[in-house]
C-alpha cells in the first residue's frame, strides 16, 4: 500500500540526499512502523509485542488529534525514520516540568539500517526535522524525553545541541484509546535560538 500524502517539508543535503517529512498514513505505514517498533533496538519506544493492527489503531488515534502528529521521514524516497511531535501542555510530560508557550515535544525512531552505517546519518535527519519544526514560527523550544536508561538517545540529543534537564517520572496514562506505563525519562531542551 502506498501513501497518498504529500511531504510537509523537503530538504536536499549535498552529499547526503533528499530528505522528506510526510505525515504518517496509518493504513499504508502501519506494517513498516510495526516492523521497526518490534525490534529489540526499539524497546524504549514501548511497543515491543504490539500487533500490527494495534499499531495502526494507535496511529489512527494520533492522526485524529490536533495536538499530536506523526511523520515518516524519507531519504531519496526510502522511509528511514519515524518522528512524532506533540503539544507538551496536552501530554503527560506537561505534568513533569513548567511548560512554556511554543514548547513542542518530540519522539524520534530511526529505522534499521539496510547497509553500512553512514557517518552523521541520524544527526542530519534530526537537523532536517528541527528545520521543519522551527520553520513556521510556532515552535519556540523542542522538548525531548527519552527513557532515562537510553544512554544512546540522550547522547545523540546532546550532540544535536539539546541541553539536558532533570530526570523525571512520566506518569502512567490509562485511557480507553491508549495505555502508557509510567516511565523514567530525562528531559532535554533545544531553543529556537540555540538551533540557529
Amino acid at each position: 500500500m502506498t501513501s497518498t500524502r504529500t511531504p510537509v517539508h523537503t530538504r536536499t543535503v549535498e552529499g547526503f540526499g533528499t530528505i522528506t517529512i510526510t505525515p504518517v498514513d496509518p493504513a499504508a505505514d502501519s506494517a513498516l512502523i510495526h516492523s521497526w517498533v518490534s525490534e529489540e533496538r526499539a524497546r524504549f519506544w514501548g511497543m515491543n509485542g504490539t500487533g500490527r493492527e494495534l499499531v495502526q489503531e494507535i496511529y489512527e488515534d494520533v492522526d485524529r488529534r490536533t495536538t499530536h502528529h506523526a511523520f515518516m521521514v524519507g531519504l531519496d524516497g526510502e522511509p528511514v525514520a519515524l518522528f512524532q511531535t506533540y503539544d507538551c501542555a496536552e501530554d503527560r510530560v506537561g505534568e513533569c516540568y513548567e511548560v512554556r508557550p511554543g514548547d513542542v515535544g518530540v519522539h524520534l525512531l530511526i529505522g534499521p539500517s539496510g547497509g553500512a552505517a553512514r557517518h552523521g546519518f541520524t544527526g542530519t535527519l534530526i537537523e532536517a526535522f528541527l528545520a521543519y519544526l522551527f520553520s513556521d514560527g510556532g515552535a519556540r523550544r523542542v522538548v525531548a524525553e527519552p527513557d532515562a536508561r537510553n544512554a544512546k538517545a540522550i547522547s545523540l540529543l546532546e550532540r544535536s545541541g539539546f541541553v539536558l534537564g532533570p530526570e523525571v517520572e512520566l506518569p502512567e496514562v490509562d485511557l480507553p484509546e491508549v495505555f502508557l506505563p509510567a516511565k523514567p525519562a530525562r528531559l532535554a531542551f533545544l531553543s529556537r535560538e540555540a538551533a540557529h
